[in-house]
């Protein structure tokens, strides 16, 4: 069942988290008893998953704001020609015309655009990284410490 993040409805599968939030368990569970090379792929992937928050934020701002100009340029449409219009600066209010209006919007809308686009990229690639490195980890350890390893979810002795 995916998760809604955010406002602007960003959908995430329930397998994509779990290896996130399985990290941190592990981390604080076991890395005094892992070997230091285990240890610091487990750091990595901890930092590969503050890396993918940072980039969903990133994305989830980006997408709020690609939301916000498709809305003014879509508003802008029903605006006559000659409409007296204003265009925020910092603090000021600036008076623009439709034409130039209509050109900011549509390049903000682009450039918006274009860094979703790249967040979206990125965001899949740190993902595909994280999860090589937890195979790798899983490897490593012998399968052990994962949701399906030896001591299952319960830890070693069931309870």
């Amino acid at each position: 069942m995916p998760f809604n993040v955010g406002a602007v409805g960003r959908s995430v599968a329930a397998s994509e988290l779990h290896g996130f939030f399985h990290v941190a368990t592990v981390r604080r569970g076991m890395q005094g008893n892992l070997p230091p090379e285990a240890q610091d792929k487990l750091e990595t992937l901890q930092d590969l998953q503050e890396t993918a928050q940072e980039v969903a934020e990133q994305k989830q701002g980006a997408e709020s704001a690609l939301a916000d100009a498709e809305a003014a340029l879509e508003a802008l449409d029903g605006v006559d020609d000659g409409t007296v219009m204003y265009r925020e600066i910092g603090e000021l209010l600036i008076e623009t015309d439709y034409e130039s209006a209509s050109e900011q919007l549509e390049e903000k809308v682009e450039n918006l655009e274009v860094r979703v686009d790249k967040l979206d990229k990125q965001e899949s690639r740190v993902q595909e990284k994280f999860e090589d490195l937890q195979d790798e980890l899983q490897q490593m350890l012998g399968g052990a410490g994962g949701p399906q390893g030896p001591a299952g979810p319960g830890g070693a002795g069931g309870a």
